[in-house]
């Protein structure tokens, strides 16, 4: 999205969630999946991809001076198991899921196709912390128990500055063997290796006054990935009981260039863009 708007595109995050709802999971790839990028090459390559998914694709010219349908047509797919045909899709269902709800109004994001299945509908205890270290100590010292929902606020594109990358905790989580039965959710964002259900980009996000901000330990957090709905189970009327006794986290940086992009950068769901 904020590629989009230096090209002065509008661009909407439902937009992802469009996409992946009608476009099946073809090629099941590392990290998260069982193939490597080197077998999508073997089985053709993006041709391929593109040929796999032509029905998919509008006929747009490609920098080689071909357009996409010329690129499919040309193609040739050599193995059937990791560009799979839709009636055999991995998943119905794309890479990412866009959840809304009274924990993240303006959108959240997770890798569905890295959830499984038990997973996919998740009740859990909010285990909060203020930063990405805080829930670090906390994982590493094994005080992180199934059934708890860990969540990281105030590493937003304002409040990292930056939005800084979940990785280490969610990999922590899955090597503790805990991806089925921990969740984590974060204002800040994650990487591609990411595994089990971890819901970034909440926005707004907690330095902007979002719901992630008023969270307590022991409340209820629910996500429902195939309905897309994350919500924590408070009345309107807690929630803005809460509102009303609550401040920010102080930024960690107040100087410099980057206390100037904490001021002016937008939330997550703009593309993080300046304003």
């Amino acid at each position: 999205m904020a590629i989009a708007h230096e090209a002065g595109i509008d661009l909407d995050l439902k937009a992802f969630d469009k996409i992946s709802r009608n476009v099946p999971h073809i090629a099941s790839i590392e990290p998260a999946g069982e193939h490597f990028m080197e077998d999508v090459e073997y089985a053709g390559g993006i041709p391929a991809v593109l040929k796999r998914l032509k029905s998919k694709l509008s006929n747009t010219l490609n920098v080689s001076g071909e357009n996409v349908y010329q690129i499919a047509s040309q193609a040739t797919i050599y193995d059937e198991d990791v560009l799979r045909p839709f009636d055999k899709a991995y998943h119905k269902q794309g890479g990412i899921a866009v959840l809304y709800g009274n924990l993240a109004p303006d959108g959240a994001v997770v890798k569905q196709s890295a959830v499984s299945q038990k997973m996919m509908k998740f009740s859990g205890r909010a285990r909060v912390f203020n930063r990405e270290e805080e829930a670090m100590e906390a994982i590493m010292a094994r005080r992180i128990k199934a059934g708890d929902c860990v969540v990281i606020r105030y590493e937003g594109p304002a409040g990292g500055p930056g939005m800084r990358e979940m990785l280490a905790p969610t990999s922590a989580i899955v090597g503790m063997g805990l991806a089925d039965s921990v969740a984590l959710i974060t204002d800040g964002r994650f990487s591609g290796g990411t595994k089990g259900p971890c819901i970034g980009h909440i926005s707004p996000e907690a330095s902007s006054g979002g719901p992630i901000s008023i969270l307590k330990d022991g409340d209820i957090i629910l996500i429902d990935i195939p309905n897309r709905k994350i919500e924590v189970k408070l009345s309107k009327e807690e929630i803005n009981k809460r509102f009303k006794n609550w401040k920010a986290v102080p930024p960690k940086i107040k100087t410099g260039y980057l206390s100037r992009y904490v001021k002016m950068v937008s939330s997550a769901d703009m593309g993080a863009i300046l304003s």
